[in-house]
């Protein structure tokens, strides 16, 4: 049987990570076997210039602080080396970067996740992973405004060259 102190200890990593995934618009499990040195250390630094908190925690922990949370069905993909990234700002970013490294590490996996209060697949992690970013979703939007005033200011500047100016004249 542990020890007092190792299981207050146990108790203090449950209820960090509760608040965490509390304070979390989205999370991703991974499976990290297999990653180098390298690899993780890249991809540890890209977490936390998105934002991302990124932690190795033992599954029974995670799975005691997901249940505290309702996230109790997410406890079927705890299995093997798992860690967990969270997001809290940007929901698509956790989801990013683990899939990039899934892509490039063959035993790197995306087991699934958690977003806005539900717990998700490992297909629907990938697929919010292929979403563009804010910005540029924000710079599509911004075009598309834009394209039919653009051509119509042009339309409108055609019929004035067209008469000569004329028509600013009247």
């Amino acid at each position: 049987m542990p020890s007092n102190s190792v299981l207050e200890q146990k108790k203090a990593v449950v209820a960090d990570l509760v608040e965490k995934i509390k304070k979390a618009q989205s999370g991703v499990l991974v499976q990290y076997q297999g990653i180098t040195v390298e690899n993780d250390t890249k991809m540890r630094a890209a977490f936390r210039k998105a934002g991302v908190d990124y932690m190795v925690i033992k599954n029974t922990l995670i799975g005691r602080a997901c249940d505290e949370v309702g996230y109790g069905d997410i406890k079927g993909v705890l299995n093997g080396m798992t860690a967990i990234a969270i997001g809290y700002d940007d929901p698509v970013a956790p989801a990013k970067i683990a899939k990039e490294y899934a892509d490039k590490v063959e035993s790197f996996e995306i087991k699934g996740g958690f977003l806005e209060n539900a717990v998700v697949d490992a297909n629907t992690v990938k697929a919010l992973a292929d979403i563009p970013s804010r910005e540029v979703l924000l710079a599509r939007f911004l075009g598309s405004i834009q394209g039919p005033i653009s051509g119509f200011a042009r339309a409108i500047q055609a019929v004035i060259d067209s008469k000569g100016g004329e028509a600013a004249a009247e």
